[in-house]
């Protein structure tokens, strides 16, 4: 296995984010690209992760490979990365070596480790609300609520979706309406709403540095789905669990 890559932000930038959520992961390695799919360790958030084949200036693989990762110690490399450094990725006996190179050649050697836990399935998830819009919009509107809460509904309607948070005294409501740059999907004329750790989302809004917009889906009481997509180089996607609310 030998896998290059010319623009270092695509895996620096994704590993920076999961290791937010997740320790350890287990990589698959096909034709296709590098992919990850993992939980993280209190069962509430899922990492759906590809950086397809098509980003790397040199992909070569004979087989499909699966190796897991402590990603903090990822993280540590990939940090040293600079901006004009390619990134070489080759698998030799139970260790990945990793080179960055641009007018120097840095080269270190990560462990493969074993990780107990079974395969993570994507589950079937089936959506009535589906919202495009800038990224920005919905990091403004989850800083706006962790002013007050540790949580937020999202509330959909056709054309508008409202985002909620309540605390002890006080209170936030922001509006977002269907425009030129946000789309509003909604299944039916009633409203959907559903309340989510903003925590946990705080962290998911990492994967901006990735993507200029965000595909948000979610349904009552059920969990939501977060895409971020670089046509052709990577895409990064998170499901993370509802905070049902008591009546």
């Amino acid at each position: 296995m030998k896998l290059t890559l010319a623009e270092p932000s695509y895996l620096k930038d994704s590993i920076a984010i999961i290791s937010e959520l997740v320790n350890e992961a287990r990589f698959k390695v096909s034709k296709n690209g590098l992919e990850l799919v993992a939980m993280d360790p209190a069962n509430v958030a899922m990492v759906i992760f590809k950086l397809l084949s098509s980003a790397f200036t040199e992909y070569n693989i004979k087989e499909d490979i699966e190796l897991s990762i402590n990603l903090n110690n990822l993280k540590q490399i990939l940090r040293r990365a600079k901006a004009n450094d390619a990134i070489t990725l080759e698998l030799e006996e139970s260790k990945l070596k990793i080179q960055l190179k641009s007018n120097t050649t840095r080269t270190f050697n990560l462990p493969i480790i074993d990780i107990e836990e079974k395969e993570q399935k994507i589950p079937e998830l089936k959506f009535p609300v589906h919202i495009e819009m800038p990224c920005s919009i919905l990091n403004e509107a989850v800083e706006d609520a962790s002013i007050v809460a540790e949580s937020m509904a999202l509330e959909a309607e056709p054309k508008k979706l409202n985002i909620l948070a309540e605390g002890d005294l006080s209170q936030v409501k922001v509006e977002i309406k269907e425009e030129d740059n946000v789309k509003i999907t909604v299944q039916g004329t009633s409203k959907i709403r559903s309340k989510y750790s903003i925590e946990y989302l705080k962290k998911m809004m990492g994967a901006s540095k990735l993507s200029e917009k965000v595909d948000v889906h979610f349904n009552k009481d059920y969990p939501l789905k977060l895409d971020y997509k670089e046509l052709d180089k990577v895409s990064l996607s998170f499901v993370l669990a509802p905070r049902v609310e008591n009546d």
